[in-house]
């Protein structure tokens, strides 16, 4: 039991780093079976593809976003049904990607009044934009890819990504059409459809401010003879997928851009005239239309002329 083991080494060897990893010493590790791609390949850069602060399904998504064509859909949506992850790891995966600059989704207003979200993917971030020596054919001088921390602290520093954002002041709602008649009863009414669009999609819930300024909008379509039910589908249909990030602003422009013009003129109709009932004559029971029993025109003359 005492005696000692001459063959065994005093200490653990240290780990081996750099070209000295014992794979590349047997053999080991891996091997690149390369074809050059002449048709339907991307180009991607190994800050991306070898992050070390992005998860694997982050590179991976960020990879298959800089593969899509102009257009294609990219949005959670159309992600999750495309691959087996859910739509919380995949909005997880496309937020590592825009904080570390590699995805930026910027919010526009069609032509329409329907808001849309567009993404754009970032190859490089970071870089410079392009000069006027490499806009006119001139040889440009090299420079590195910005380092993606630098790229993190970009972002944290316009509080994308950080933990306490910087607040933004909020901007103003749009004006909304007002009511000829502003009366006590269509402002409630209007008041009432508002708060009912949350149970038509949550992403409608509007604050009380937000309600007061809305009001007069509504009441201004519901004057013009536009049912409550044809005024909830004017201002919830073709919501944008992704949901509304300011609905109060959303509604505000719904209610003045698709505004109905006022109903036609309509003239009075006449009165109907009235219709008495048949009586019978007291004196020849003739029948006659009167409003109560007596004498009809021919036996009230006879009996004037008679007194």
């Amino acid at each position: 039991m005492g005696t000692k083991n001459p063959s065994a080494p005093l200490r653990a060897p240290a780990r081996p780093v750099g070209n000295k990893h014992p794979n590349s010493r047997t053999g080991g590790g891996i091997v690149h079976d390369n074809t050059r791609h002449t048709t339907r390949f991307t180009v991607v850069g190994n800050h991306l593809a070898q992050h070390r602060e992005l998860s694997l399904l982050a590179i991976g998504l960020g990879t298959h976003l800089q593969s899509l064509p102009k257009g294609a859909p990219a949005d959670i949506k159309t992600l999750t049904g495309r691959f087996p992850e859910g739509a919380t790891r995949i909005a997880a995966a496309l937020r590592e990607l825009e904080t570390h600059g590699y995805l930026r989704r910027e919010r526009r207003r069609t032509s329409t009044g329907r808001i849309v979200t567009r993404t754009v993917s970032c190859n490089q971030p970071g870089a410079t934009p392009r000069r006027p020596e490499e806009a006119t054919g001139a040889q440009p001088e090299l420079r590195e890819p910005q380092e993606p921390r630098e790229v993190r602290q970009t972002c944290e520093q316009r509080g994308v990504g950080s933990e306490t954002p910087v607040p933004r002041p909020r901007k103003p709602l749009p004006a909304v059409p007002r009511p000829a008649y502003p009366g006590t009863g269509i402002l409630q009414a209007a008041t009432d459809l508002l708060a009912s669009l949350r149970r038509h999609d949550p992403g409608l819930l509007l604050s009380a401010c937000d309600t007061a300024h809305l009001a007069p909008g509504v009441a201004a379509w519901l004057e013009r003879d536009v049912a409550p039910a044809a005024v909830r589908r004017a201002l919830t249909a073709d919501l944008p997928p992704e949901g509304v990030r300011r609905p109060a602003a959303f509604l505000a422009h719904r209610l003045t851009a698709q505004l109905p013009p006022p109903p036609p003129f309509r003239a009075s109709a006449a009165p109907t005239p009235v219709r008495h009932p048949v009586q019978n004559c007291d004196g020849c029971d003739r029948g006659f239309r009167a409003p109560e029993p007596g004498r009809c025109r021919d036996c009230r003359t006879d009996h004037l002329e008679d007194a």
